[in-house]
């Protein structure tokens, strides 16, 4: 394998943990999955979104997430990585809705740096 590859693979396997923990509703795990210094950009409210910078203020985040939104179920339609970087088209579901979007991650020394949410609509 080239380096490329390498931290390909390495950026796959540090979004398949962040999101294995995220659809167990694991706060603590999706922690572990994420840099001390991570950022997380929600996808509101427009047009920017909210930025969090820092373990603290995102794990905040994914707590009342999680509090507020008991059936929240985001299902990949579609990813792909090159080097640091990876893409995740998805679908959130709640209820009797849903909506779509694309989330953005950079990894680094296998933990997810940052996640940029974006949502149609």
């Amino acid at each position: 394998m080239t380096a490329l590859e390498d931290q390909t693979a390495a950026t796959l396997a540090a979004v398949a943990r962040f999101n294995a923990a995220f659809d167990k509703h694991d706060v603590n795990g999706v922690m572990a999955a994420m840099t001390n210094d991570c950022v997380f950009e929600n996808t509101g409210p427009a047009p920017d979104g909210t930025r969090y910078a820092g373990a603290a203020a995102v794990r905040q985040v994914w707590d009342e997430f999680f509090r507020s939104n008991p059936n929240a179920r985001f299902v990949a339609e579609e990813q792909f990585a090159a080097g640091d970087h990876c893409v995740v088209r998805w679908r959130y579901e709640w209820g009797d809705g849903h909506v779509r979007g694309v989330d953005v991650f950079r990894v680094r020394d296998g933990l997810v740096a940052e996640k940029f949410a974006y949502v149609k609509g």
